[in-house]
Formats: structure tokens, sequence, C-alpha cells
């Protein structure tokens, strides 16, 4: 079925794509590449399976975008999720799961060999995903596709991103986190969700500027880092936020602020837990404070305004939890970014 035809005021068909679309790989302008990876997550787990989820929770989504009118005509495709990238994860995540409980009561890790090599197994797991998405994403970039990710933990966009490095001489990354991301190694794991920001801007040239919003939980490391970039990272904190709202600014002259910092070319990196924990509650790791979900959306509806083009985006952390909450949520956050995608794109 051609989607310019399709009935847009129709149930969603559980036969069809995501947000009950009948459409293929090949038709679809986007293609989103689900990624389910979380092995180094230190709190709750459950992202892996996000995919899955938002997939179901999708074809309740109403497609009329006030904002972004019939651009689910261009096509959007989820890819299916890839059995034995999961099962790696699950296994791997097991072995993690003893390493973070040992050093964690403050034992030696040299002292024992089981946990040395889980810890190499863990990090060789890590690199074999940033690979394995590097060569996914880089295929659909190179057939002219948009291309966006789903997570999976935060971790996984590494190989997105350095994809997207190889097709664009620099672009900065607009990254709505509680986190910064910014610590080495944390937790000796090489390629952590903790560590996603700071292997990007040590690994990837491209990446000639990082703006962060929404940040409000981080260590000294992390503080430093920034201190230390030469404005390369710029941190809009949640509370710096909230006291600029609380004495007179609005959300408009923040935003410009915000984007008055980024470069020309735009990917945005979308950490699930950003948002209000009540719209995340099963997110890793969850923190009080952050946005609601429309304060994000004229975020991004301003980053284009502006001029800027968004190049692509990753969203991840969705949890899962014992209803479908945090998946409605995750495909409504889903469709805006699918839609601002192709707007920008247009």
């Amino acid at each position: 079925m051609e989607l310019s035809q399709y009935d847009a005021n129709s149930l969603g068909n559980p036969n069809f794509n995501l947000f009950g679309l009948p459409i293929t790989e090949e038709e679809a302008r986007l293609v989103i590449v689900p990624v389910p990876w979380e092995v180094t997550v230190s709190y709750n787990a459950g992202t892996a399976r996000a995919a899955d989820n938002i997939l179901k929770a999708s074809r309740q989504v109403d497609l009329y975008d006030t904002q972004y009118h019939d651009l689910w005509r261009k096509g959007f495709f989820l890819r299916e999720v890839d059995k034995k990238i999961l099962l790696k994860s699950d296994y791997l995540r097991k072995e993690a799961e003893l390493y973070i409980d040992y050093i964690s009561s403050g034992e030696q890790v040299e002292k024992n060999n089981f946990m040395c090599r889980s810890l190499k197994e863990i990090n060789e797991g890590s690199n074999f995903m940033n690979n394995w998405v590097h060569t996914q994403t880089k295929e659909l970039i190179e057939k002219g596709k948009l291309v966006a990710l789903l997570g999976g933990d935060h971790s996984t966009p590494f190989g997105f991103i350095k994809a997207l490095g190889e097709k664009y001489e620099s672009f900065g990354i607009l990254q709505i986190d509680a986190h910064c991301d910014l610590r080495k190694a944390y937790e000796d794991f090489k390629y952590s969700h903790a560590s996603i920001i700071y292997n990007v801007l040590e690994e990837i040239a491209a990446v000639e500027k990082v703006v962060q919003v929404g940040v409000r939980d981080f260590c000294d490391e992390e503080m430093d880092y920034i201190n230390n970039s030469n404005g390369k990272v710029v941190t809009f904190f949640d509370h710096d936020i909230q006291e600029k709202l609380y004495e007179g600014q609005n959300w408009r002259q923040i935003c410009d602020e915000i984007i008055s910092t980024l470069p020309q070319q735009v990917y945005i990196s979308f950490d699930i837990d950003g948002l209000d924990p009540k719209l995340c509650p099963n997110t890793g790791t969850p923190v009080a404070g952050g946005f609601e979900a429309e304060q994000v959306f004229y975020l991004f509806k301003k980053v284009m305004e502006s001029g800027r083009r968004i190049i692509a985006f990753d969203l991840n952390e969705v949890g899962v939890g014992d209803n479908d909450w945090d998946a409605n949520v995750g495909a409504r956050v889903l469709y805006k970014m699918c839609n601002m995608l192709t707007a920008s794109n247009n």
C-alpha cells in the first residue's frame, strides 16, 4: 500500500510497522535502527527491550501533527530488533552486575582472575556493539536515508555518531540529559553509558561542540572536563534554567540562549531521563527535576526556525515497567522527532 493512499484515521494494524504504517525499509525516507543493549547500566535495567515496547505503543499514536502535518507519508521505518545483539547484551549484563557489585565493595580487580576476564569480555563486547552500529548506520547513510537510532542505553549511539563523522566535516551535538556522560571509563567500562560524550569528544573529530541541556546529576571529574574544554562543552544545568524561570525569564529566551551556542549542523542525542521522571519512571537512572516533553519539543522547533539543520538523532534509556507508560511517552517523543528530522531535511 502506498502511504499517499493510507487512511490516517484507521486503527494501527499490528501487522504493519512503526506507528501502524504499511511501509518497507526501501520505501521509507527515515530508517530507525534499534540497538537492544544495556550492558553497563549501573542502576535500573530494561532499556534493551525498549524498541519492541515502543513499537507496540506506537500503534496508539494519532498521526496528525499540527507542526509537521502529513510528513509521516514520507515513510518512517523501524528495523527489527537483532536478537543476537540482545542475547549478547543479556549475557554481558549479568557479568557486569557481578563486576559492579565486586568493585563497589572495594575489592581489587587485579587480584581476581574471573573479574579481570569479565572486564575484558565486557569491553570487547562494547567494541563489538559499536562496530555493529557503525556498519548498520553507515550503510543506510550511504543509501541516502535519513537515519535515527533507538536505544538501548546511552552508550549505543557511539558507532552512529562515528558514521556521521565520516559523512559530515563538522557538526554539534545537542544533548538532552539529566547527566553529563563525561566520565572516563566509568566503573572501568571504556564504553560505558556514562562515558558516551567523553568518548565522542575524544575520538570523533567531526564533533565540534556539545551543548548539554537539563543536566542535574554530575561529578567533579565531569565539571573539570567542562571547565577545561575551552567552550567545546557548554552545559545548561537544570538548576540554572529553573532559577532563570523563577526570576522572570521565559523559556523562549532561554531557548534562544541555548541555540546561540549551537553550530549550523546539529545531531540530537535525547536521553529520556532529561524529562521529568513522572514521564519516564523506569528509565535507567531517574533524577528529580527535568523537563516537560513540550518544553523539549519547543526547543527543537526553535533550533529548526533558527535556520540550523538537524542531521540525525538518537533516543535512548526508555525504560520498561509494569505498564506501558514509559513506552507510551517514548513512542510520542519518537514520533515528534521523526517528523522534526524529516522536516529539517525536506
